[in-house]
C-alpha cells in the first residue's frame, strides 16, 4: 500500500481564508470531525494551523459546517466565529451553496447527462447505503444531476452536482447504474487504490459571502496520479 500522506498544519493546503471562513482541500484519509477511530480530524489540524499562524492564545474556535467521505478529497468550508456558522448552515439548508464534483468511473454511464433519483437506505453496521427505485421504510430521496465530460484510456470522468446530501449518496447512486467511483471497493469496483484513496473530488463551490456578500468561487486542485493528471483541468 503506498504511504498516505495526510494534512497536518505544516502542509494543509488552504485555497481561501479570512476572517470567517477557511477553506481547505482535503486529502484523501483525513477526517473531517472526530469519531471512533480517535484519528486527529482535520478540523483540528485546522484548528492548530490558526492558532500558530496568528500566534493565537488559548482555544482556537472552527465551526464544521459540512463533511467529505474518508477517501474521498477537496474543498471543505470551516467556520472560523461562532456567528458564521450558524450563516454557512443556512446555506446549505437553502442549497445556497453550489458544489461539483468529479468522479472517475469504472464503466460508460447509460447516457452522457442525466438526473439520478433514488431512495437511499444506510445500513450503520457495513457504513454503506443501498440506493432503491422507490421508497422503503427509513429511505431518504436522493438526487443527483451527472455529465460525461472526458473519457480516459481506461475510465469516463463524470461530473457530479447534488440536489440532496445523503450518505454516500454520489457513491451509492453512481454504483446503482453500473458505474463505481475508481478505488471504491464498498461501492462495487473491483481492487482498491494503493493509498486507499477513491476518485471522488469536491472540484467547485459557489456561493455568496453571508458576511462580505460577495461571490466565492473556489476550484480545488486534483490529487496528484496518473489517472487524476490525465483528466482536463
Amino acid at each position: 500500500m503506498a504511504e498516505k500522506i495526510l494534512s497536518n498544519k505544516t502542509n494543509l493546503h488552504v485555497l481561501y481564508e479570512d476572517n470567517h471562513i477557511i477553506i481547505v482541500n482535503k486529502r484523501a484519509g483525513d477526517i473531517v470531525q472526530g469519531d471512533k477511530t480517535g484519528d486527529k480530524p482535520l478540523s483540528e489540524v485546522v484548528k492548530s494551523y490558526i492558532k500558530e499562524k496568528y500566534n493565537k492564545p488559548g482555544n482556537v474556535y472552527l465551526g464544521v459546517v459540512h463533511r467529505l467521505d474518508r477517501p474521498t478529497t477537496g474543498l471543505v468550508i470551516f467556520a472560523k466565529t461562532s456567528k458564521v456558522l450558524p450563516r454557512l448552515n443556512a446555506l446549505f439548508v437553502s442549497k445556497d451553496i453550489n458544489k461539483t464534483y468529479w468522479a472517475v468511473v469504472k464503466s460508460e454511464p447509460p447516457k452522457v447527462a442525466d438526473t439520478l433519483i433514488n431512495w437511499l437506505k444506510k445500513n450503520p453496521k457495513n457504513n454503506k447505503s443501498t440506493a432503491f427505485p422507490k421508497e422503503v421504510k427509513d429511505s431518504k430521496k436522493a438526487v443527483l444531476h451527472y455529465k460525461l465530460i472526458q473519457k480516459l484510456d481506461n475510465y469516463y470522468l463524470l461530473e457530479v452536482n447534488l440536489e440532496t446530501g445523503r450518505h454516500h449518496q454520489i457513491r451509492s447512486q453512481l454504483s446503482n447504474i453500473g458505474c463505481p467511483i475508481k478505488g471504491d471497493l464498498k461501492y462495487g469496483f473491483d481492487r482498491s487504490n494503493p493509498d486507499g484513496s477513491i476518485h471522488l473530488h469536491a472540484r467547485h463551490i459557489t456561493f455568496i459571502h453571508p458576511v462580505k456578500n460577495e461571490t466565492i468561487a473556489i476550484t480545488a486542485p486534483l490529487p496528484d496520479d496518473a489517472v487524476w493528471n490525465a483528466c482536463n483541468t
